[in-house]
């Protein structure tokens, strides 16, 4: 498995902690995010991300900002992807089973880092449910 994680400076501290958990499951990690605390603009590091899930080049893909609302914008601009903001472990889940997302977006100041990393976690273990969910992720992207 192949993941691409991209990050602003609000989540540096999330990001490290989640490629360490990533690779401690043997998940190869494409770091799009800044490893600094210093400002920066959260799309130049959420494209490259969604570009990766876009084309397939991975498997999927974890943003985190301050809020997780602009990176899962930013993200969702592109045509195969499916981010979901999430705040715990059970939206997660259901954005999995239900709505097949394959990127998490996480707003590192409203969660905590173990929360977090439970959300990782659940976002690895969930399967995408199918059935009559298919026809609806069908019909997400506009052509």
């Amino acid at each position: 498995m192949k993941i691409a994680i991209g990050n602003d400076h609000a989540g540096t501290e999330y990001k490290l902690a989640i490629i360490g958990l990533l690779k401690s499951k043997s998940i190869e990690v494409v770091n799009y995010g800044t490893n600094g605390t210093d400002s920066v603009d959260y799309p130049d590091f959420v494209h490259p991300v969604a570009k990766d899930v876009d084309d397939g080049s991975v498997d999927s893909g974890i943003i985190i900002c301050g809020s997780g609302n602009g990176a899962s914008m930013t993200a969702n601009k592109h045509q195969k992807v499916r981010c979901a903001l999430c705040w715990s472990k059970e939206i997660v889940q259901l954005a999995r089973e239900h709505n097949d997302a394959n990127i998490l977006s996480l707003p590192a100041r409203f969660i905590s880092l173990p929360q977090a990393l439970e959300m990782v976690q659940m976002f690895l273990d969930t399967k995408f449910e199918g059935g009559r969910h298919e026809r609806r992720i069908e019909k997400i992207a506009c052509s």
